[in-house]
């Protein structure tokens, strides 16, 4: 298990280096590298757990209302947390304003339909239904919640953005969660597409 995990995640460590380093960043479109950078990882974790696909893949009708409902919760959980980030950390609001900078980078209605049908859904194919689908097959539940959503968090290091990491590691914990309730990627893919959608293009908070 340890064995197919660890090389995927060094390549995801690698993807987002030359996306989110200051060496690199300036020479790729941010929306052009995370499209191909989550595609390249979700078809690699597709790929692998291809005789697991069913299992993954469970619907029910409530996961819709799952999935919307707990985008909604996430958007206003980082509401708030802003707010509070803004009074604790000083340097907070230009950190979450470098994160909105990649905006200008692509029209809106190209990054809505890349977040919304192709970057959310990838990002949780890989990370939830390949690396802690994993974890959980060696780890309690709670443990593999933990290390899959810190190795989430860490490979976002590469901005050198606080803001950025800690928003990834509560992401991470929360549709960590979600995956491990439900053991399906339906709920967790529709809420992670969805708050993005929220937050970077329809209410952003910044």
């Amino acid at each position: 298990m340890i064995k197919k995990v660890l090389p995927a995640i060094m390549i995801a460590a690698l993807l987002w280096f030359f996306m989110f380093s200051p060496w690199t960043k300036d020479y790729i479109n941010f929306w052009i590298g995370m499209s191909v950078s989550a595609g390249i990882l979700s078809l690699m974790g597709l790929y692998i757990e291809r005789q697991n696909l069913k299992e993954l893949f469970i619907f029910k009708v409530p996961y819709i209302y799952i999935g919307v409902f707990s985008a909604i919760a996430l958007y206003l959980i980082f509401y708030i947390g802003n707010y509070i980030s803004k009074i604790i950390f000083p340097f907070a609001p230009t950190e979450v304003n470098n994160i909105y900078n990649n905006k200008v980078q692509a029209d809106y209605i190209i990054i809505s339909l890349l977040l919304l049908f192709w970057i959310g859904p990838a990002e949780e194919i890989f990370w939830r239904g390949f690396v802690q689908y994993n974890f959980l097959k060696k780890y309690s539940a709670l443990t593999s919640l933990i290390i899959s959503s810190i190795v989430y968090s860490l490979v976002h290091i590469w901005a050198f953005n606080f803001m950025l990491v800690m928003a990834a590691l509560v992401c991470g914990l929360f549709w960590g969660y979600l995956f491990n309730k439900y053991r399906s990627i339906i709920p967790v893919l529709i809420s992670h597409s969805l708050w993005d959608f929220l937050i970077f293009i329809l209410i952003p908070i910044s």
